[in-house]
């Protein structure tokens, strides 16, 4: 079973969409009329960086979702579920029919509006720690006003509060056992906390008189980590409590494994939630068995945790990420020493797949290098040799292999930014705060 996941705040950046505004040219031009400003301007030009304000970000994500969307409607098979990390709601419930283009983009529009109004709170991302120890410190240290937000993988969590708060709570948790980050997250407020509460009241009023239709597809609550019901009333209730409760991602991702999907394709600008999606589903794989007592025979010592393997993981990125938006899953069992003739691909498929290397790796990547390297691990293997590959990209792509750090913290943050669960500042601030 196949799943599309559609990311939220966060993810905008400067170009975005640039590859499909010209593709889908009326979708454009329905979302300037409803926000009354060229959303292609915004997205690819980003004046007086207005993407970073959470009233023009969270409208140019939904309309560059709907892009990714549309786009998939013609290349992709079917999906059986749809899931969409806190704004990213909105797109799966479109997708789904739950409502029209433009009421989606009507709702995101005022959601923003009402969240960006909401002043005097932040959030901040932390990384390596349980849920237990994450809750059990900010008791402990008495930070009753601060509350998990997001519940992103078994050991990231999105905090919430006052920035009072967060601050006086940042060096307790950077000198907890075990914690590779304490980062802030840009933000304008508490999003999904308590505090939202007036905002979501306010979004619930304008909720009441927004005509929901049956979806066609099922779509994962970020509330309750379950599908959406039948119940137009109940969709509007979670959407109105989303604003001001957790985003219950890891429970969303479990409970989709155990319907059984096996295939989670990410549409949007970014790659964070398969990253996400990855460490989820690691964790919910069951551990090797140990003894379980001296009727049994001895005791085992937990098997060592693997070493990294560059190659293999350069390897599964040309499968998954440059490979596979082209071919679709016939990428992702494709022998990594088979010739990319079998797949029948043409020169325009080559010119594209060099393309998209170049936007994954961060550097230029001619076609014939494609074509004279033609299976992945060849290719693999030439990418491997190559300086630019670890120098040069920029800080939306992931580097080349990392090379191993004494201090395993440092590792695992270069590991978090090589992946798309931070960004690089965000890397930076967390490593200059373990210095």
């Amino acid at each position: 079973m196949r799943c599309y996941v559609f990311p939220g705040q966060g993810t905008q950046k400067k170009g975005m969409g640039r590859s499909l505004f010209g593709r889908f040219p009326d979708l454009r031009r329905r979302a300037d009329r409803v926000l009354g400003y060229p959303i292609d301007e915004l997205c690819l030009e980003n004046p007086e960086r207005r993407l970073s304000d959470t009233a023009y970000a969270q409208p140019a994500i939904y309309v560059v979702n709907a892009l990714h969307w549309s786009a998939a409607q013609e290349d992709l098979p079917p999906a059986d579920f749809f899931a969409g990390h806190s704004l990213g709601e909105y797109s799966a419930l479109f997708a789904a029919g739950a409502f029209d283009f433009e009421t989606g983009l009507t709702l995101v529009r005022r959601r923003a509006e009402l969240m960006s109004q909401v002043s005097g709170g932040a959030m901040a991302a932390v990384v390596g720690l349980s849920e237990q120890v994450v809750q059990e410190t900010l008791e402990q240290h008495g930070a009753t006003g601060v509350v998990i937000a997001n519940h992103n993988a078994p050991e990231q969590f999105v905090l919430s509060g006052s920035r009072e708060e967060l601050a006086r709570i940042k060096p307790v948790f950077e000198k907890a056992e075990g914690v590779r980050g304490f980062v802030p997250v840009r933000v304008s407020g508490p999003f999904h906390a308590p505090a939202m509460a007036p905002a979501a009241d306010r979004f619930r009023s304008l909720l009441a008189s927004v005509e929901v239709g049956e979806l066609r597809t099922p779509v994962i609550s970020n509330v309750t980590g379950r599908p959406f019901g039948p119940d137009a009333q109940e969709v509007r209730d979670l959407l109105a409590d989303q604003i001001a409760r957790p985003v219950r991602w890891t429970d969303s991702i479990r409970y989709l494994r155990d319907a059984g999907v096996s295939v989670f394709t990410e549409l949007g600008e970014s790659k964070v939630l398969t990253s996400l999606i990855d460490r989820i589903t690691t964790a919910q794989e069951p551990a090797p068995e140990l003894a379980k007592g001296p009727a049994e025979g001895p005791a085992r010592e937990p098997e060592e945790e693997p070493v990294p393997d560059p190659r293999r993981d350069l390897i599964e990125r040309i499968k998954r990420e440059i490979l596979q938006p082209e071919i679709g899953d016939e990428a992702l069992a494709f022998d990594e020493e088979a010739s990319f003739r079998q797949l029948g691909l043409n020169s325009i498929i080559y010119v594209r797949l060099a393309r998209r290397a170049g936007t994954v790796l961060g550097v230029p990547v001619k076609p014939d290098v494609i074509f004279q390297h033609r299976s992945c691990a060849a290719l693999a293997d030439h990418l491997l040799t190559r300086d630019d590959i670890a120098g040069s990209a920029p800080p939306e792509a992931p580097p080349a292999p990392l090379r191993e750090y004494q201090d395993e913290r440092v590792t695992a943050l270069l590991r978090d930014c090589a992946n798309g669960t931070l960004t690089v500042d965000r890397t930076i601030e967390a490593i200059r705060a373990l210095a």
